[in-house]
């Protein structure tokens, strides 16, 4: 077994006094003020003068704020979530220009994560105690789990969510021992009704959080929606709804984080499909119940778990045939079309009756191995010819997978 030292963060809830909760909630305000003025100086610069403004002149422009009469009370909070919000501003447009993302958005109020990061000339930590700046008590905090040991938090971040929880998420440097190898490979096709169907058989239920709640979220709902805006009453009605949504999705991640764990350990190669759920989404009889499904957060947990603990992570491309073919030694037919409502079907050339989702596991599980072994790709190459059609295609009813396997080797 080897080890390797990642940077790891531990989130625990905490309840603030009332003084500490003003000073955050300050806090919070400065650095979306902050963040919105600083984007709009660097956006306004480009547009009328092509000119590109970086971190160090934002960093500026804070400091003549501060001597402003306007903007004085930023001097009441502590300058270092001000400065980091001014990295993070940065490093957005750095994601932006090199495509990994969209434009730069202004921070909302309402709809925006309430958070600071504080790193670690702003906070003090000693014996379980931390004690951010400008506070005089430390924050009463839940150790629900024990940091790694003799572990010194990099940074802090302060954030309250919707539903009015705090939390506090400690950045650390923590040891992860990878798991004992062994031999045991898993297909996974992600679904509805099952959540997840394995190659082995085993379908996990879906436990369908939303449904379950959604009752109690389209009573506190309708009940938001008879308040009037800017009223006490809808603010407290919205914190209903807050709450509800957050019970979801603490089920939901928690369901989540189980399942992976269990994937991960029983298994040295686990392979999965590649599915771009936000196309999927856009089908409005599925979308609901897609979402609640969370298989892009499932895939996530998957693939840092698989990093940690030395386990291969194999994703197939989403033109490979998995449901359409048969998965029996020897005959991987290939359906040309098999719709939605079909669950269950025969191949006309071995015989054998095949649940759809089992056998699309099965296939994942054969694909992932190839890979695994050889490196063999699972989406067929297409060349463009001279008469511009692709030179490989994939191959329709009637082929084998063996057929469709072997063009991903042309």
């Amino acid at each position: 077994m080897t080890s390797k030292s990642v940077k790891r963060a531990f989130r625990y809830r905490f309840y603030p006094t009332d003084a500490q909760a003003a000073e955050l909630s300050r806090t919070f305000g400065c650095v979306r003020l902050v963040y919105n003025r600083a984007l709009a100086e660097r956006t306004t610069a480009w547009q009328q003068r092509r000119e590109r403004v970086g971190y160090s002149q934002t960093s500026a422009m804070l400091t003549a704020w501060k001597r402003t009469e306007e903007l004085s009370f930023l001097t009441e909070v502590s300058c270092v979530p001000l400065q980091q919000t001014l990295r993070h501003l940065h490093t957005a447009f750095g994601n932006f220009f090199d495509r990994r993302a969209r434009y730069p958005r202004f921070k909302s109020k309402k709809t925006s994560r309430a958070s600071a990061e504080y790193t670690a000339s702003a906070f003090r930590y000693c014996d379980g105690r931390l004690t951010l700046a400008k506070m005089t008590e430390p924050l009463d905090i839940v150790w629900s789990r024990p940091l790694p040991e003799g572990a010194c938090p990099s940074t802090v971040t302060v954030s309250r969510d919707a539903a009015g929880r705090w939390f506090v998420s400690l950045l650390c440097e923590d040891t992860i021992t990878s798991v004992p190898a062994v031999n045991n490979a898993v297909g996974v096709d992600a679904g509805i009704t099952s959540v997840v169907t394995l190659s082995t058989g085993e379908k996990v239920a879906n436990p369908r959080h939303e449904r379950r709640d959604r009752a109690r979220l389209a009573k506190a709902q309708r009940a938001l929606a008879r308040k009037a805006r800017g009223s006490a009453n809808r603010d407290k009605a919205r914190r209903r709804v807050a709450r509800v949504c957050a019970r979801i999705t603490d089920r939901r991640r928690d369901f989540l984080h189980k399942l992976s764990t269990r994937l991960v350990r029983e298994n040295q190669a686990v392979v999965i499909e590649d599915l771009t759920v936000r196309n999927l989404v856009k089908n409005r009889r599925l979308s609901r119940a897609i979402s609640d499904a969370a298989w892009r957060e499932l895939r996530t947990m998957l693939e840092y778990k698989c990093a940690w603990y030395g386990r291969d992570l194999v994703v197939v491309d989403r033109c490979f045939p998995s449901s359409k073919a048969c998965s029996t030694p020897g005959c991987a037919y290939v359906h040309m079309s098999l719709p939605l409502n079909v669950r269950m079907w025969m191949c006309p050339r071995c015989g054998v009756a095949h649940d759809r989702d089992v056998n699309a596991a099965l296939n994942l599980e054969a694909a992932g191995l190839a890979v695994v072994a050889c490196g063999a790709g699972v989406r067929p190459q297409r060349e463009s010819s001279r008469t511009g059609r692709p030179a490989v295609k994939q191959e329709g009813h009637g082929a084998t997978r063996d057929e469709a396997l072997a063009s991903n080797h042309r």
